[in-house]
């Protein structure tokens, strides 16, 4: 069983693969060539699954930061005798900058160790489990390092310290020990190749020294070009923009939700899933994330990746699918990897999602509100996503009445969600502002009145004077987060006594302790409890500020982003009975919320300051 805390962990990315580097110096997940594919290293889901270790002998001291605004990783180790570091990264293209961070990739981590002071004995383990640790690969040694070849999966491991091949029943991995002094730099390279490729090559001290540097400075130019925030928590809303483009794989421009599978949302619970995906639930707050903390190019190529997507499994009037595979594939059936016992015994461990068919009426609202957010780039998806995108709204208009999952994918019976109608809402209220845009304007008559009946029907359905709230589903007195979107989409003014209310009855009985909050509290179906939501804190911050108060927004904000690790990562969960990070990790969807309610306060600040007073809502159309 793996414990090691999940914010002990630092993120590497080459914008197509993801892997996880412990404070300790251990790589306990890779996967390769893409963020979804089985583990090449998967010790975080148990310690027969597999780790890439480079550490000192002995007790050691760990700092670590990202060096300049980069997905480069140094960590210091420091011992009684001396001090190194130890460099990381998933190698990027050479010479790739710009939009272009993720191209021509070579599936490639290095490592880099330099002596600081001293002189620190280092252990070194390489033990590589591919198929999430099914396969112990069979090694040799080789001119330049060694090789493991195992399943799909072929390996080549350069460094320049020799390494003893294990040969007993439980081989398949390599061992050494090296100490390293004052000016000493030893470069490591783990290349990858599928079984049945030419082999991967074998890399020099000078290309590994080289290409670190070229990756650095990728980083550092996406960074100068596409990050221009300024206002409040500015290195936080850099820093949460890099790990959101870090989470992009290149070649679509799909963002996964998490580059991780089945951390869980309470230790030892069950709630455990796969979230290698995109969701199209995160679109529109995605989008409007990358605008602010990375570039509209991104959310450009994020959102057509979508429309085509969802575009290309609309068929004789289907339902939209809520999620994709980062490649765009639809069927994401899940199953549970018996031989893994899970993080801190979280069991099953699962891969795919099973929620990639259930029914979400809110997805129509996120790829419309999505579509408006970036009209300018509807030019270039062509005539067929247009005529699909209005006619996901004429879905929305006949659909609204039906129930379904909601937003949070309960496996539990359909209900009348209030979030999925308001969605729906969203949906007909964008696509009647981009009518002209999707050669639509003889539907406008049809989605007027719709959107018109779904404003009637929340406001006298999804209120609950008992609650003194608008509450999860029609007919409930149970509070939910997302009641919150009802005045950060617009559809009811921010000061608007019943939004006040809701605000309020979150706050007072949605919360934990600490401040923070909960998704709900309603029995929904699953066993065992979860954490609280850093996303959702991050909504009420937002919906506060649109509110106008703009102290209490602050206030909010900062507990919440106070749980981020020292390098800014923050998870999806956080503990209910301590402050232990839980889920999915890092997760897109807490940073997406970070950065749009830091905009959201910045812009309330602004506005109060120009008009000598405290702003009000944005106001909204519920007509």
């Amino acid at each position: 069983m793996t414990s090691e805390p999940i914010a002990n962990y630092a993120l590497l990315s080459d914008c197509r693969s993801a892997a996880l580097v412990s404070t300790t110096g251990s790589v306990d997940w890779l996967c390769f060539p893409r963020f979804d594919s089985p583990s090449v290293f998967g010790r975080l889901l148990g310690e027969d699954a597999g780790f890439w270790s480079i550490r000192p002998a002995g007790a050691f001291t760990s700092t670590r930061r990202y060096v300049g605004p980069s997905m480069v990783l140094e960590t210091t180790h420091t011992t009684a005798h001396g001090s190194v570091t130890v460099t990381d990264a998933l190698v990027l293209g050479e010479g790739t900058r710009d939009h272009e961070l993720g191209a021509s990739v070579p599936g490639t981590l290095l490592r880099q160790v330099a002596g600081v002071e001293g002189d620190v004995e280092l252990e070194l383990a390489f033990v590589p489990r591919p198929e999430y640790g099914l396969i112990r690969p069979l090694m040799h040694n080789a001119d330049g390092g060694l090789t493991a070849r195992g399943g799909a999966d072929v390996l080549a491991l350069s460094t320049p310290v020799p390494m003893a091949i294990e040969v007993a029943a439980d081989g398949g991995s390599a061992r050494a020990a090296v100490t390293v002094r004052a000016g000493d730099v030893l470069g490591f390279a783990l290349a990858h190749a599928n079984n049945g490729a030419e082999s991967p090559p074998f890399w020099s001290q000078q290309d590994i020294a080289r290409r670190l540097e070229d990756t650095l400075e990728g980083w550092r130019s996406w960074s100068r070009m596409h990050q221009n925030y300024e206002g409040p928590w500015q290195e936080l809303v850099e820093s949460s923009g890099r790990f959101l483009q870090a989470l992009t794989f290149y070649p679509t421009g799909a963002i996964v939700a998490a580059p991780t599978t089945s951390l869980p949302e309470v230790a030892g619970g069950t709630r455990n899933w796969d979230y290698r995906y995109t969701w199209i639930r995160d679109a529109s707050m995605t989008l409007q994330a990358l605008w602010v903390a990375a570039c509209p190019d991104e959310a450009g190529k994020f959102f057509q990746f979508l429309a085509a997507a969802a575009a290309s499994q609309q068929h004789g009037g289907a339902e939209l699918q809520i999620m994709y595979g980062i490649g765009g594939e639809r069927d994401l059936s899940e199953r549970e990897l018996d031989h893994l016992p899970g993080w801190c015994a979280s069991a099953p461990v699962r891969v795919g999602n099973g929620a990639w068919n259930q029914r979400q009426l809110d997805v129509y609202g996120e790829l419309l509100d999505a579509a408006a957010t970036l009209p300018e780039y509807l030019a270039d998806t062509g005539p067929g996503t247009l005529e699909f995108l209005a006619d996901a709204a004429d879905t929305a208009a006949s659909a609204w009445y039906s129930t379904d999952q909601g937003i949070w994918e309960v496996r539990g019976e359909p209900r009348h969600y209030l979030h999925s109608k308001l969605m729906c809402w969203v949906a007909v209220d964008r696509a009647i502002s981009l009518a002209e845009v999707l050669n639509a304007a003889d539907r406008v008559p049809h989605w007027t009145e719709a959107r018109a009946q779904l404003a009637e029907s929340i406001q006298s359905n999804g209120w609950n004077p008992a609650a003194n709230a608008y509450t999860q589903a029609y007919g409930s007195e149970d509070l939910d987060a997302s009641a919150l979107m009802l005045s950060i989409v617009g559809f009811l003014p921010a000061d608007d006594p019943r939004m006040l209310a809701t605000i309020d009855a979150i706050e007072e009985r949605l919360t934990d302790s600490r401040g923070l909050v909960y998704r709900y509290l309603a029995s929904d179906g699953l066993s065992g409890e979860e954490g609280t939501f850093l996303l959702c804190t991050f909504w009420l911050a937002h919906a506060l500020a649109l509110a106008g108060r703009t102290s209490r927004a602050r206030a909010v904000f900062e507990h919440a982003a106070g749980f981020a690790t020292d390098l800014g990562l923050l998870a999806e969960e956080v503990a209910p009975d301590s402050d232990e990070l839980l889920g999915n990790f890092p997760q897109a969807f807490s940073h997406i919320g970070l950065v749009n309610a830091a905009w959201a306060i910045r812009n309330a600040e602004e506005a109060g300051q120009q008009a000598g007073q405290l702003p009000v809502g944005t106001g909204g159309t519920a007509t």
